[in-house]
């Protein structure tokens, strides 16, 4: 198997594939594997952000065999010392897709979830601390019951509309017994887990679906009725890498998986390039994904409509990467990063009438390594967030 990357693709054999001139630019544009087979680039600048409920802005990653909480009282133009998430050091995952996340209970509880690898390649714990008053913080817990040592990894974090804490992730539980059975299984599984009680404590794992892609980052926004959406990269037959989505109830069970988008990328790799998903106020669903439709490998912005997908069009130039997305009221923000030949871009567009029309932005850029970009939102105002080995963790308002 051959690794991917976001770019210019060939097809081949009947398989669809291979991104070229790509060398010069790898640390920059992130890792693309095969079924996460490849070790992620160093430095490890996985970071997540979110704004708090008194509107300081808190950063989660990693420092070592540490998880590092920040915050900044200006926007990300300074921070404070770090507190130190695990007492206790251990292995921490901190690339792109699969880094340190972040939330705020609806007491006001600083919840910090990542994955720890385990000795055997490839496989991981799904964790999770939880801090009062986000200086000191409690042992680190595994969210899962199951404790063997496979893959349990790509973990996402967030806080329903009623305040319940979910944690959803990558997990093989469902592949290894079908493996020792013998039998066929496409990729592997999400799973996910509820607190009720602000992260004190996690119910015992739900399977939101079988056939999820291997190695994608999973995407949570809350539906207008509080209730989480989830959503990924699936494996549809016969070897389709295309989204699905489900949404969580408040018991944990997960209710009907449906096709989310319709690009038919037909690859026995993952891409290692989640979606991202927002929910506006009047329900309409907006997501970004990088995919491969009709030859060529892009970053796709579209409104997911219950079967179809409505206003899908390519975002950025062929060389666009890990877009994320975010919505307040009627402005739809989406930003990602783009390496020019000689530097790497952190763009955007903004759409003031709900995603009818966007205008381009241009935010900051970097000669050297960078994290995926996220964005913000803190009440009504949105922000891109994104962390570059020269010149740090930064905030941009967008306006």
């Amino acid at each position: 198997m051959k690794e991917i990357r976001p770019g210019r693709f060939l097809r081949f054999a009947g398989v669809a594939l291979l991104a070229l001139g790509f060398a010069a630019n790898a640390a920059a544009q992130g890792h693309v594997h095969p079924h996460g087979s490849a070790k992620p680039a160093k430095p490890e600048l996985g970071t997540s952000a979110a704004f708090a409920p008194d509107g300081s802005l808190y950063a989660v990653s990693k420092g070592g065999q540490h998880v590092l909480l920040y915050r900044s009282t200006d926007e990300g133009a300074t921070w404070s010392e770090p507190a130190t998430v695990n007492a206790a050091p251990e292995a921490i995952s901190a690339d792109g897709d699969n880094r340190p996340k972040l939330a705020f209970a609806r007491d006001g509880g600083v919840l910090v979830s990542w994955t720890r690898p385990l000795a055997k390649p490839y496989t991981g714990e799904i964790r999770f601390a939880r801090s009062d008053d986000g200086r000191q913080f409690g042992e680190p817990t595994t969210v899962h019951r199951d404790r063997r040592e496979i893959t349990h990894r790509f973990e996402t974090l967030a806080v329903t509309g009623s305040g319940q804490v979910l944690v959803a992730w990558i997990d093989k539980r469902d592949l290894e017994t079908a493996q020792a059975d013998e039998r066929e299984y496409r990729g592997a599984a999400v799973y996910a887990a509820l607190s009720d009680d602000g992260g004190r404590t996690f119910r015992p794992e739900v399977k939101v679906a079988d056939h999820s892609c291997e190695c994608c980052r999973i995407a949570i926004a809350n539906d207008t009725d509080g209730l989480p959406l989830v959503l990924w990269r699936h494996v549809f037959e016969p070897n389709e890498r295309d989204h699905a989505l489900a949404k969580i109830g408040p018991d944990g069970a997960a209710g009907e998986v449906t096709r989310a988008t319709f690009d038919r990328w037909r690859i026995d790799a993952c891409p290692h390039h989640g979606p991202s998903l927002a929910v506006a106020p009047e329900g309409t669903r907006h997501a970004v994904w990088f995919n491969e439709k009709d030859g060529e490998a892009r970053v796709f912005y579209g409104r997911l409509a219950g079967g179809r997908v409505e206003g899908q069009r390519a975002i950025g130039g062929d060389r666009a990467a890990h877009a994320d997305i975010g919505a307040s009221g009627s402005r739809i923000a989406i930003v990602w990063k783009e390496f020019d030949g000689e530097r790497t871009r952190l763009r955007g567009e903004l759409s003031d009438d709900g995603g009818r029309h966007f205008r381009a932005i241009e935010l900051a850029s970097t000669a050297g390594a960078s994290d995926q970009p996220r964005v913000l939102r803190r009440g009504d105002e949105l922000f891109a967030f994104w962390r570059t080995g020269m010149e740090g963790m930064k905030g941009y308002e967008l306006k």
